[in-house]
């Protein structure tokens, strides 16, 4: 596959998943991760978006170290995927607009007029994905090697490391 199909192939896979686990490096230079929920991803473009908190430990840090990676799961446990990138804190009101669902109503008191309310923008400047295929297919060829000395399970899914 070339180069665009594998963006595709990841934008494809992160479609559907809700949320992602940021991680950002602390004050104290540990790695910090949380659970975000993407509210837009668009590799092409690369942009993905996140609604945070600007009192969270995540949005501090990001102040400090804009590096951060996200990591995904499919729902059915079987693809995973890593971007690593560039946090930016945005002021966009049209763009908060554009991205605002009332479930985040939940979160801040006065909705999206609240103070506390921060847009992130992750620029992706690199990614790989693990396809793990079949998990029944799997399965067997794990059982297969276990019982077999000596031997290890092959081709157990594909794996792809890209820079955008």
């Amino acid at each position: 596959m070339n180069k665009q199909e594998h963006i595709d192939k990841i934008q494809d896979i992160i479609k559907d998943i809700k949320y992602a686990m940021m991680t950002t490096r602390t004050f104290e230079d540990h790695l910090h991760a949380c659970p975000m929920t993407t509210s837009e991803t668009s590799l092409g473009a690369k942009e993905i978006w996140f609604i945070g908190d600007k009192t969270t430990e995540t949005v501090k840090d990001i102040q400090k170290q804009a590096q951060v990676n996200l990591a995904y799961v499919s729902q059915d446990d079987k693809d995973y995927v890593s971007i690593t990138g560039k946090a930016e804190l945005v002021d966009d009101k049209a763009k908060l607009e554009e991205l605002w669902s009332p479930v985040y109503n939940a979160f801040f008191e006065q909705g999206k007029e609240d103070a506390n309310v921060q847009l992130i923008k992750v620029v992706p400047h690199g990614a790989e994905y693990w396809l793990s295929g079949s998990s029944v297919v799997n399965m067997f060829k794990m059982t297969a090697a276990a019982v077999q000395d000596g031997k290890k399970a092959d081709n157990l899914g594909e794996n792809y490391s890209i820079e955008f």
